[in-house]
């Protein structure tokens, strides 16, 4: 049993283009709020409440893939994030949009599915390899969303950018039925079995641990996605947002770097690589924190940031299915309730420290965060040691 090559891309697509329904309205904000008569104080519910179906999600549908048939699971996910899509895609009021929104949100979790599904079809001695191909796409969707939505709403309007997401989501929904195996299940597990099960998470500590650390590590990342562009844009620089939305692909670079990290987690390492790369991660801010004076330095930091975040993440997903190989939907599932819950906080609170203490402000945030993944690994460094030898077996 293994996973192919021709398999494994067609997962990390899948993951690609379902997060980038998440991402893609942040650059078109202006536009839509223009068309929908929407006031600046309301744009901000696009996103978000993409982002509240996405945590609903996490909760109540990844869970499923420990009970059902995965493909058919995932092609039926797709395919409703499509619905999503068209709804946003017609909206001539806002509440249809934020209902498409929140839709497309709720079903984009199909990538936590597909992520357990790709790890449960590979070998025990590619999870990691596999993971770490799977998950370049998430990062490819996060970061090249934006690009995406920024050059279709200039060729035909932002709607433009829902259209060609729901066209893309139902093509996928049939690959998935057509070149993926079925993944049968005994029928007998219940739903609140599985929610219990998952609640059941929380009290161990391999769980909790790499749940503290992805908050600390995503706060830390979404401090510099939310925050960055707000140092760029003032002085001495004045970038605009086709600038500045260059600095995604510095970031691209460095996330698409981390993937062969996957291949140190199949050889055993996935627990040092954590902490060789939280302290890249800390490291990183003291570049990125050179923004309202040099620009290069942002260039490298954002690199090293990216590269690390990507590293730690799917060391985690890798020790994480090894330890949990019965559950990986609900487990992967679980986990990024910490990883939404971590990007909201740095998110959020990038905005009010930046107001308050500038970028420098900003980056010492950044760099806390970091150093508190980096605490909350070193205190739990002994929970992932019964895992090891499952990356090799």
């Amino acid at each position: 049993m293994g996973l192919t090559s021709g398999r494994r891309t067609l997962f990390a697509v899948i993951c690609a283009v379902a997060v980038a329904t998440i991402y893609v309205a942040q650059p078109v904000l202006a536009e839509i709020g223009g068309d929908l008569n929407l006031s600046e104080a309301d744009l901000g519910w696009i996103v978000t409440t993409g982002q509240l179906g996405y945590l609903i999600g996490l909760a109540l549908l990844v869970p499923l893939g420990d009970m059902f048939d995965r493909r058919k699971l995932i092609a039926g996910h797709l395919l409703l994030a499509a619905v999503g899509m068209a709804l946003a895609a017609v909206a001539a009021q806002p509440w249809l949009l934020l209902a498409g929104v929140a839709l497309a949100g709720l079903f984009a979790v199909v990538v936590q599915t597909t992520v357990a599904f790709a790890a449960d079809l590979s070998m025990a001695a590619e999870r990691g390899r596999t993971l770490g191909a799977v998950t370049s796409g998430v990062v490819i969707g996060i970061l090249g969303a934006r690009l995406l939505a920024g050059g279709l709403a200039a060729l035909w309007g932002w709607r433009s950018i829902y259209v060609v997401l729901a066209v893309l989501l139902l093509a996928l929904s049939g690959c998935v039925l057509r070149l993926l195996p079925s993944d049968p299940r005994d029928g007998q597990t219940t739903y609140v079995a599985v929610l219990i099960s998952l609640g059941r998470l929380f009290r161990e500590r391999l769980f909790v641990s790499r749940g503290l650390i992805t908050f600390f590590l995503f706060a830390s990342f979404g401090t510099l996605w939310s925050g960055l562009a707000l140092p760029l844009a003032a002085e001495p620089w004045h970038l605009n947002t086709a600038q500045i939305g260059l600095f995604g692909i510095a970031g691209l670079a460095g996330a698409l770097g981390a993937s062969r990290a996957g291949q140190g987690a199949d050889a055993g390492r996935a627990n040092a690589i954590t902490g060789g790369a939280l302290a890249l991660l800390a490291a990183s801010w003291l570049a990125t924190g050179q923004a309202s004076w040099s620009l290069w330095p942002v260039v490298v930091g954002v690199i090293v940031l990216d590269f690390a975040v990507q590293a730690v993440h799917v060391s985690n997903q890798h020790l994480l299915t090894a330890a949990y190989p019965h559950r990986t939907s609900s487990v992967i599932g679980g986990y990024m309730i910490f990883y939404s819950f971590g990007s909201a906080v740095g998110a959020t609170s990038t905005t009010a420290v930046y107001s308050a203490a500038g970028w420098a402000g900003s980056s010492l945030l950044g760099a806390a965060f970091a150093l508190c993944a980096l605490l909350a690994w070193a205190v739990n460094r002994h929970a992932a040691a019964g895992t090891r030898r499952d990356a090799l077996v």
